[in-house]
């Protein structure tokens, strides 16, 4: 029959409930009630449960096998996010700080631009120097003659 569930899940229904209650994430949380599901036969198969979670059956398949392989610790673990990588990198964010907490500081946001271009080889869009400045470096709007 395509789509039953085989895994030997070792943890008892108590001890899963204690370990859904322990949870501090909702991602950990999710997982450890992916095994609930199953354990308990709320969830017959693996669709059925990715159903229940609201999740797609490729991924509750992906933390199953880690369960499957390195057991409740592997399942548990927090990996790091892939993606875009930010424009700017931490390294020019702290230039760039340094550089705003000089007296002279920049005349216009087009003049940060400028500078991280040519100081430090990022050329990045005049929208994201902005948000860089005005939100992630905690400074009010006209700081700095900005």
């Amino acid at each position: 029959m395509a789509g039953v569930y085989k895994l030997e899940i070792q943890e008892s229904e108590d001890e899963l409930k204690q370990l859904l209650r322990k949870q501090k994430t909702a991602s950990n949380k999710e997982r450890i009630h992916l095994l609930y599901l199953l354990k308990s036969k709320r969830a017959k198969t693996v669709q059925e449960a990715a159903s229940i979670l609201g999740r797609h059956r490729a991924t509750v398949q992906e933390w199953l096998k880690h369960h499957r392989e390195e057991g409740i610790e592997e399942l548990l673990k927090s990996r790091p996010r892939s993606g875009r990588p930010r424009a700017i990198p931490p390294w020019a964010v702290a230039a760039l700080q340094r550089r705003l907490e000089e007296p002279q500081g920049f005349d216009r946001h087009q003049a940060t631009c400028d500078w991280l271009e040519s100081q430090l080889g990022i050329a990045a869009e005049y929208k994201t120097v902005y948000q860089l400045v005005i939100i992630a470096c905690k400074l009010p709007p006209r700081c700095h003659a900005l």
